[in-house]
């Protein structure tokens, strides 16, 4: 049995490969690759050059393409979601730093 703390249980394990990843969040593979020009993901590179996705990437690559979908130029949507990721982490670290004071 493998212990809780294994590769597979990490939002961060770049375990989907294009193709797989592409099928989870209903897009193209041309999407995944654009989404990583617009620089919303950048996959891992397995040994022989192949993208590996993880699921917080995934996560991240379905709510672009509902933004997309809803209209919004994918540019946009990326920036709005980098933004929207950096203000949670933001406010996590204050909510750190306010625990350490209190």
């Amino acid at each position: 049995m493998a212990p809780p703390d294994d590769m597979f249980g990490d939002d961060d394990y770049p375990a989907y490969t294009m193709g797989r990843a592409a099928e989870i969040i209903g897009a193209s593979p041309d999407f995944l690759r654009r989404l990583g020009e617009a620089k919303l993901i950048s996959p891992l590179r397995s040994a022989g050059g192949h993208r590996r996705y993880s699921r917080y990437q995934l996560r991240l690559a379905a709510r672009a393409r509902q933004m997309v979908d809803d209209g919004t130029a994918l540019e946009a949507a990326c920036r709005i979601i980098i933004l929207e990721d950096q203000l949670a982490e933001a406010l996590e670290e204050n909510e750190k730093h306010r625990r350490r004071l209190s």
